[in-house]
């Protein structure tokens, strides 16, 4: 890590709280609230994969509509675009949410469309930081860990009414298979051309806990997914079995413990998967052990101090190495393994200014790093957000 950049940035300070949505209308049972935030960042590393601007722009809205007394209909989209290159340089921008649903009283809602996995209900305790985390495990269109397609999705809180904190989801994933011809494959309209991002058909569900009286502030999760995998996917296990994992299903679960109270926010993770976790640029990992915890304080004038460890570690793994053994070897493999030391300073609920320092703690001597894609190089991102 350059030693000035360090010397010039751990002084500067940091980032934004949650986006605060304006109303747009509101009338007649019909409400649209829009939201969005420009984020001027920069990264600083040794690695040059991780060295640059990275400015994006990101908005979105939640609409609700009054059907009956008890049953609503809404929807939510949500975009991203990056500021990062020139004009002519291509698309950079994507879609992140965009779904719509029915909420019928104490019964629950139902929605479809892309969404978040649910297994991310515990993961998104985690997923705190200024810049990094909530990736030992999670990557976006990698089965239900994060945002993905073809989501169907029914949420219930407080139990049908019945119990105060206690909330549960089950949702269910249509398959996004490849384009191969030669494969009798389902979902190809969705044009899942990686193999580590496809997916077959599958089921999720979460829940969790709010305690309330003395315990209040404190909540505990879990969650579960399982879902065929693909054609391609099962055939590559098969043909390179050194870089991608065997195994018809894809399966993840997840336990999680949050407190938040008194300014003082505290949370932590365990989770499992199997032939699910892209590692690098190209690997699926057998399996995989994970886990997260985050500490953070808000002061009353606006500063919020972060402290985190994010670890994954891939068992059991046959993996491709390079040098004297490039065709495959054989054991445990630490695959994200880094301390996180970030702060955030709200002006006001618009604006906030942030810094983040990963301190990556891969060995870099290790030759699987360098083959596989994984970078062991320390990272200082900074940045200021206007967010409404």
């Amino acid at each position: 890590m350059k030693r000035k950049v360090l010397a010039i940035l751990v002084p500067a300070l940091l980032m934004a709280g949650a986006a605060n949505a304006a109303e747009m209308y509101n009338k007649n049972g019909n409400k649209v609230d829009l939201y969005g935030k420009v984020d001027a960042r920069h990264t600083f590393s040794d690695n040059a994969g991780d060295d640059g601007d990275e400015t994006y722009v990101q908005i979105g809205f939640k609409g609700e509509t009054q059907i009956t007394n008890e049953l609503v209909g809404y929807g939510q989209w949500e975009y991203k675009t990056y500021a990062n290159d020139t004009e002519g340089a291509g698309d950079k921008s994507f879609n992140r949410l965009a779904y719509a649903g029915l909420k019928y009283g104490e019964y629950g809602s139902f929605d479809y469309g892309r969404n978040y996995g649910v297994v991310y209900d515990v993961e998104a305790w985690t997923d705190m930081l200024p810049v990094f985390g909530g990736d030992s495990y999670t990557w976006t269109d990698n089965f239900m860990n994060g945002r993905a397609n073809g989501l169907a999705t029914y949420r219930n809180s407080d139990f049908f009414g019945l119990v105060d904190g206690l909330n549960f989801a089950l949702q269910y994933q249509g398959a996004n298979e490849g384009q191969d011809a030669t494969e009798d494959q389902e979902g190809t309209k969705n044009g899942h051309k990686d193999v580590r991002f496809q997916n077959g058909d599958g089921f999720g569900m979460s829940t969790s806990y709010d305690f309330s009286g003395d315990l209040s502030g404190l909540s505990l999760g879990a969650a579960y997914s399982s879902s065929d995998r693909s054609n391609q996917q099962e055939a590559y296990g098969k043909r390179y079995s050194a870089r991608y994992a065997g195994g018809e299903r894809a399966e993840a679960w997840t336990l999680g413990a949050k407190y938040d109270a008194n300014n003082v926010y505290l949370a932590m993770m365990y989770a499992e998967t199997r032939n699910m976790t892209p590692y690098g640029d190209y690997g699926i990992a057998d399996q995989t052990q994970n886990f997260e915890a985050v500490a953070q304080y808000q002061f009353d004038f606006g500063l919020r101090p972060s402290l985190a460890w994010v670890y994954s570690k891939g068992k059991d793994m046959s993996y491709l190495g390079n040098g004297s053994n490039p065709q495959g070897q054989h054991g445990d493999m630490d695959l994200v393994n880094y301390i996180d030391l970030g702060m955030t300073y709200a002006f006001n609920k618009n604006f906030s200014t942030y810094v983040d320092y990963k301190i990556n703690m891969l060995d870099n001597d290790e030759s699987f790093y360098e083959a596989n894609g994984i970078a062991t190089d320390d990272i200082v991102g900074v940045g200021m957000t206007y967010q409404f």
